[in-house]
């Protein structure tokens, strides 16, 4: 395996693993993507097993484009969040009250991961000569 596609591959399963963190959290109610929009976390994993399935294949084009559509999808997911969360409560008559329950609800560590996670896999796309690491027998080459 190619020492770019283990950097990718590191960063697709970061992705992976960060689809079940806790996102946001309200009071002590923490939400994954699957309970804020299972559709769109199942996506995002799909396209993270895609991507891990370019990696091991090492199907670079492949794992550059699921790079690409992740970090797009992240982006979209953190707009489509940031504005739920200062809209969330908007049903009330009284301003001041939804206003004191908006600024309650915050952003949890799982955004991290996510976005660490894209940065690595669209890092390791990146490289523009494959480096492969091969086993050398040492002693085999001295006799």
């Amino acid at each position: 395996m190619r020492i770019s596609s283990f950097i990718s591959f590191v960063g697709f399963a970061a992705v992976l693993i960060a689809t079940f963190c806790p996102l946001a959290h309200f009071f002590i109610v923490h939400e994954t993507i699957y309970k804020i929009n299972q559709p769109y976390g199942l996506i995002l994993l799909l396209i993270s097993m895609i991507g891990i399935l370019g990696c091991v294949f090492s199907n670079s084009n492949l794992t550059r484009l699921m790079a690409w559509i992740n970090l797009a999808l992240i982006i979209l997911l953190f707009v489509a969040a940031v504005f739920k969360m200062s809209h969330y409560f908007n049903f009330m008559p009284f301003h001041w009250g939804a206003e004191s329950l908006n600024n309650h609800i915050k952003f949890d560590w799982g955004w991290y991961l996510m976005l660490a996670g894209t940065i690595i896999a669209l890092a390791g796309t990146f490289a523009k000569k494959p480096i492969s690491f091969t086993a050398t027998n040492k002693l085999a080459d001295n006799s």
